[in-house]
């Protein structure tokens, strides 16, 4: 009988923090393996606002510290991967029923302070009767603020950041759930089911990454009946077909005390969210309420000129927040800061379990994790990751449109706007899916939109893509761009595919 694989650590779940563990991790010399039970980004983290920020908001629930380590974040992440993360400018009308001009003012100089800015632009204020931004705002809004954050590709980030794990040596397998694992020994023995049937592995120390389902990873899976650390907390968004041409994006504040987003989406398309909604049952089956729809159409048509209807939605998403349960009265006002708790020693197996934490504190959240384990288990390597590029993001921040330039000349016979959305996605990889592949005719079979084999086939081969969602939803947006026809077709493709069958 062979001997259960063995590593220094096994991650469980393939969310932001999971996958930023594990590349960490890797890159110091650890041997690791990642376990996703579903896609990679498949839960929370493929849900977000898709927002590399400090989160302004929180300045207002004392969070500093979070709000501080968040800002500093922003120019590291977008030097890592200047592909899928770049800058907005977010424009802040002044309600007068609101928050006073003067606390928003302070707010965002203490913002603009705190962020360690070097290429980010500053706050400044507009005249929204004269500034293109306040067109498509209602006639009242006369003053305006705007200041810097960034946006990411959130489920290309996780993703991301687990090819660059495995490409320095880590086991990453999606579709594989974690179902039992227990102290054996100076270490675990876990138990692995997946589309390959059953595996054994032994690991010396066990970081639960699972997300919304920490704490059933906690009881079910690691046999800690009646823990309870998360609060499980809804955020839904909806997307509606272009509401301004400009290419800043809104933030709105409410009479709640909350605020929400309007970001310009996908070339045709306007993002408006979130929520925060208390949540119970599985997180797998979050869905936008009619609650939450009515509450973002009647937060934006506070602001737009024209109402936002029901009728004006094309698509919405929905996710579950895992924070830490730190017994706030309100789910808005519930820490987003992480906890990292850590039981058990080298002697006996230790595990790591991560609760709360969001896109922007990944990286650094995944280097506090590693002082903890490199704490039970003994330093192998330096911190490496704050200088360090994610695949596809060698090249310098601010030279995406020369990069591009570049492509697109090596690639003159394909269309400029295919050409854009493949280097948004895989910036420098975009050479690899390519390959010598210089027309439409050699880019195999069409799916819909610009959707092609020679993609298709590079997320089989690179991005643990398996189905028509992982590639039209978390890889790519094209769901937006493709019908039911085009997903059955690729769908087929894929099956074919798997079967060992030919195109």
């Amino acid at each position: 009988m062979n001997e259960p694989a063995q590593f220094d650590i096994l991650v469980i779940g393939g969310g932001v923090n999971g996958t930023a563990i594990a590349r960490d991790a890797v890159g110091r010399g650890f041997s690791v393996m990642l376990a996703e039970m579903n896609d990679l980004a498949s839960g929370t983290s493929s849900t977000a606002t898709k927002l590399v920020h400090g989160g302004l908001r929180y300045l207002e629930h004392y969070e500093f510290r979070l709000v501080a380590e968040a800002l500093a974040e922003r120019e590291v992440l977008w030097s890592a991967a200047p592909h899928i993360i770049w800058p907005l400018r977010f424009v802040l009308p002044h309600h007068k029923g609101l928050r006073p001009r003067m606390v928003l003012r302070a707010g965002l100089a203490m913002y603009d302070y705190m962020g360690g800015r070097r290429l980010l632009p500053p706050t400044k204020t507009l005249d929204l009767s004269k500034d293109p931004a306040g067109k498509p705002l209602k006639p009242g809004y006369k003053t305006g603020f705007e200041y810097s954050d960034c946006w990411v590709d959130d489920a290309r980030f996780v993703v991301l950041n687990a090819r660059d794990a495995a490409d320095k040596g880590a086991v990453v397998q999606t579709r594989t759930k974690v179902s039992s694992a227990r102290r054996a020994g100076a270490g675990w023995i876990a138990t692995l089911t997946g589309d390959n049937g059953e595996q054994v592995v032994r690991a010396k120390l066990l970081v639960n990454a699972a997300g919304p389902w920490v704490d059933q990873v906690l009881g079910n899976t690691m046999g800690n009946n009646g823990v309870r650390n998360v609060r499980l907390v809804k955020g839904s968004h909806i997307v509606v077909r272009k509401l301004f041409e400009h290419d800043r994006c809104y933030i709105f504040q409410n009479a709640d005390g909350r605020i929400i987003f309007a970001i310009p989406y996908e070339q045709d398309f306007t993002l408006i969210g979130t929520t925060d909604q208390d949540y119970t049952g599985d997180p797998k089956d979050a869905a936008i309420s009619a609650e939450e729809t009515d509450y973002l159409c009647r937060a934006a048509s506070e602001y737009f000129a024209l109402p936002v209807l029901k009728s004006d939605i094309v698509w919405t998403y929905s996710g579950v927040r895992p924070l830490f349960d730190d017994g706030a009265s309100a789910a808005q006002e519930a820490t987003r800061d992480y906890v990292l708790k850590l039981d058990g020693d080298e002697a006996s197996g230790a595990a790591l379990s991560v609760f709360g934490g969001k896109l922007t504190t990944s990286r650094r959240l995944a280097e506090s994790a590693l002082e903890k384990i490199e704490g039970v288990l003994g330093q192998r390597g330096p911190r490496w990751t704050k200088e360090a590029k994610l695949p596809g993001g060698e090249f310098e921040p601010l030279q995406f449109e020369s990069e591009l330039r570049r492509l697109a000349m090596d690639y003159s016979r394909l269309p400029a706007s295919m050409i854009r959305r493949l280097m948004r996605l895989y910036g420098t990889r975009a050479r690899v899916l390519l390959g010598s592949k210089t027309d439409i005719a050699a880019l195999g079979i069409h799916f819909g939109a610009d959707l092609y084999q020679a993609e298709v086939d590079y997320l089989l081969a690179n991005e643990w893509a398996v189905s028509a969602t992982d590639i039209l939803w978390r890889r790519t947006k094209l769901g937006l761009h493709t019908g039911p026809a085009d997903a059955a077709r690729l769908q087929a493709y894929l099956e074919q595919r798997r079967s060992g069958g030919q195109a």
